[in-house]
């Protein structure tokens, strides 16, 4: 779809807000302890789930017996409470690779849903990020802290939004990356999209990332921004375009570079439905379906937020199961989906132990009713979740 100028500049403006304006409302950061929870298994219970069909990454197993040995996947039942699971169908854990976390309440919202690791994309100060790490029975995080963006931006402007993330040209980027860094940020975000950083501060930040050992995240909502990161060399762009799909050769570039594409089309479903002229949420479907035409890796992100001032705000959790479904629709296999909330979120993110059920790894795990190989909506009919091998069990 082509756009006239006016068009082309509402879309961008808006799209740039999408996912990551959120960064720049600072997070309440509420005491863990005042949202604690009981669970109905601890850390260091033995459990062994019996008569339960594994789904191994390629097909849902034949009954068996899994075990959970002091938060890892065990190997002996000797000595274990026993669970019949009755024939129903056991996950690995799923993985969100784009939320913007708040408080400890979104990660509860994340474990009710199955989603056992959350990958955040931009949350700010540091210490609200580290409030939310290593809470027992509560889902793993990651963050990216806060991103990188260019003057002008729709996040520069914001009054919370840190002064040294604001970069000015390539000359700033090492000293950004070094602060992230010391600030705990695991990976780093570019903020690609006009008005965005020049194509040399996009390869300058990469180049520094990369040579302190952290993969990049691009935010890129055009085919053109999305070029640019491919050009710069990050690791994974985030977001599809909704002015136009991704035209083949573009497709193509995103396996020619290794570059993993995380679609969030719950997102894009929902900037779609906002009425914007140019804005058309078949240009992100095609845009995926470009992708897994050209075997690009893809993985599940749902941007979940609750900004205030954010016209979309997909829900924490149970929109993981909606992404699913929208990228079955755009021509994914069920395998491939489940893949992409699992396994290849884990591999891309070099998370070495998750996202499978195999012994010595984290015991994250969604027991469901129904084959999700058959029919992807069964990853909604949970019946139970753990998170690091404790059973996860909400509030009454």
């Amino acid at each position: 779809m082509c756009l006239n100028d006016t068009n082309r500049r509402d879309f961008l403006k808006t799209a740039a807000a999408a996912g990551i304006a959120v960064a720049g409302v600072q997070a309440l950061a509420t005491p863990a302890a005042a949202h604690a929870r009981e669970h109905t298994a601890r850390l260091g219970d033995k459990v062994a789930l019996t008569d339960v069909r594994v789904f191994d990454g390629d097909q849902v197993t034949a009954p068996r017996t899994v075990v959970v040995d002091n938060g890892r996947i065990g190997i002996s039942a000797l000595g274990a409470r026993r669970i019949d699971c009755a024939g129903a169908v056991l996950l690995p854990g799923l993985i969100d690779s784009h939320i913007h976390l708040r408080d400890v309440n979104t990660l509860h919202q994340l474990a009710g849903s199955g989603v056992t690791t959350g990958l955040d994309m931009a949350c700010f100060p540091p210490s609200v990020v580290n409030s939310l790490r290593r809470l027992s029975g509560l889902p793993d995080i990651r963050s990216a802290g806060t991103p990188a963006v260019a003057p002008g931006s729709p996040q520069s402007q914001l009054p919370t939004f840190p002064a040294d993330a604001v970069l000015t040209g390539p000359d700033q980027a090492s000293r950004f990356v070094r602060a992230r860094i010391a600030e705990g940020s695991d990976y780093i975000k570019i903020i690609v999209d006009e008005p965005g950083l020049s194509p040399e501060t996009v390869k300058a930040v990469t180049t520094a990332a990369h040579s302190s050992g952290r993969l990049v995240m691009a935010h890129a909502t055009t085919t053109a921004m999305a070029e640019r990161a491919l050009d710069a060399d990050v690791d994974m762009i985030h977001h599809v375009p909704l002015d136009s799909a991704l035209p083949a050769e573009v497709a193509a570039r995103y396996v020619a570079t290794g570059t993993v594409a995380v679609p969030t089309l719950t997102m894009m479903e929902g900037f779609a439905g906002l009425g914007i002229p140019g804005m058309d949420y078949a240009a992100a479907e095609g845009s995926v379906a470009a992708l897994r035409r050209a075997g690009a890796r893809i993985l599940v992100g749902t941007d979940a937020n609750t900004a205030p001032g954010i016209p979309v705000q997909p829900p924490f959790g149970t929109s993981l199961h909606h992404e699913l479904e929208l990228l079955v629709r755009a021509g994914l296999t069920t395998r491939e989906a489940l893949r992409a909330a699992t396994s290849l979120p884990a591999e891309s993110f070099g998370l070495r132990d998750r996202g499978a059920i195999r012994p010595g790894y984290r015991a994250d795990l969604l027991l469901v009713d129904g084959d999700p190989l058959a029919d992807i909506t069964a990853t909604r009919a949970i019946r139970r979740v753990w998170v690091g091998g404790v059973e996860y069990s909400p509030a009454t």
